[in-house]
């Protein structure tokens, strides 16, 4: 096998109807390109009681450190209205320059990037050290079975990764805007307050929730940091009020309020537990709290991957990408406790769009992006 075209591969894998999660035909397709360049391919299929089972590839080429890593995912969101496509999402058709199909940009086309460029570095010969892909078919959805449990498996084997570039996309509307070396993490909670069901014209003989909720929403309203020199402020949003009521003349026997806080390294997630408690506790009303944390906040310094990524950008593009934290979350927040991670990838203002596109110049500066890295970390 030679000669591996990005834009050819990235129509193969947008044709595999992978939505979340992927059910393993694109990670199949990419076993067999990657077998044939000799990587060791260990295809993982995890599962967890609630969720579906998930098949995950984590495939190695070489046993010497540095392990130099590429990461992403193959699963993509749904693709919502499907008549209100101009082309059929899944077909990847590729017009006036645009490669268009879900998972174009988020992140199909990395991943093909990923692979051209390691098979282009391959043809001129070997790098030093290892080099290795993460691939889930589950990031975009719960994220159970997926990087999370690869990072477990890896670690029980004494397998480890010493630098990782995750391919999302990263680049606000341009290629080289920036990439991404930290992320906010993301804390969701679950208020629930308990009253008693009645009839309106009665209230003496029941107990509205309602008002109770709205003590306790309004005492999360208000800043809760100012950011730093790395990160914006932390900031939270109530997405969810609901009281299972449909009538007019029944007061409701409990209100739910979800709300989401994407915060900074100036809380941990106990310090952001303890901070929002105490202000809802100041309400002076009986409530509930559940809380689920799907990922902390977290910072790669600047150093030799970030580098790398920056110098490459810049001769392939002629600029140099910002080192930012902004946007939402991704496997970077589990990858981060094994070695440095960042990421870069194409322009991100369509994914999960109606019409999600990529232009296909932006896929083969990327991949010549990737090849370049490469050579900067392994030689």
């Amino acid at each position: 096998m030679a000669g591996l075209d990005p834009i050819l591969l990235s129509q193969e894998l947008i044709r595999l109807e992978s939505v979340t999660p992927d059910k393993g035909d694109a990670l199949d397709l990419l076993v067999g390109y990657l077998t044939e360049m000799g990587f060791k391919c260990e295809k993982l299929v995890f599962e967890e009681e609630g969720y579906a089972p998930v098949p995950n590839l984590y495939a190695r080429l070489g046993t010497d450190a540095p392990n130099f890593c590429f990461a992403g995912h193959t699963d993509v969101v749904p693709v919502g209205a499907k008549d209100h496509w101009s082309v059929d999402p899944f077909i990847a058709e590729v017009r006036d320059g645009q490669l268009y199909g879900r998972g174009a940009s988020d992140m199909k086309s990395a991943i093909a990037a990923f692979v051209v460029a390691v098979e282009r570095r391959l043809a001129k010969g070997t790098p030093k050290g290892s080099l290795s892909l993460l691939i889930t078919g589950d990031e975009e959805g719960d994220a159970v079975n997926g990087t999370k449990k690869v990072l477990e498996w890896m670690r029980e084997r004494g397998e480890k990764i010493d630098m990782c570039l995750v391919g999302e996309p990263t680049n606000p509307t341009e290629m080289g805007q920036m990439i991404k070396v930290g992320r906010r993490g993301s804390l969701h909670g679950i208020v629930t307050v308990k009253g008693t069901q009645g009839h309106v014209a009665y209230p003496h003989m029941a107990k509205n929730p309602v008002p109770d909720m709205v003590k306790v929403l309004a005492t999360l309203d208000g800043p809760l940091d100012e950011g730093n020199d790395r990160f914006q402020p932390s900031n939270l949003e109530i997405v969810n009020i609901h009281v299972g009521n449909d009538s007019h003349n029944v007061i409701p026997a409990e209100a739910k309020a979800r709300f989401n806080v994407r915060f900074n390294n100036e809380f941990t997630p106990e310090a952001l537990r303890e901070e929002l408690t105490r202000r809802m506790d100041s309400a002076g009303v009986d409530y509930e709290i559940d809380w689920w944390l799907s990922g902390d906040s977290f910072l790669t310094p600047a150093g030799p991957l970030s580098d790398a990524v920056q110098e490459a950008a810049n001769a392939r593009l002629g600029v140099t990408p910002e080192l930012s934290t902004t946007g939402g979350t991704s496997d970077a927040r589990f990858i981060k406790d094994m070695c440095p991670v960042v990421e870069f990838g194409l322009v991100g203002a369509t994914m999960h769009k109606i019409d999600e596109h990529v232009a296909v110049a932006d896929i083969e500066a990327l991949t010549d992006i990737y090849e370049d890295v490469i050579n900067r970390l392994l030689g």
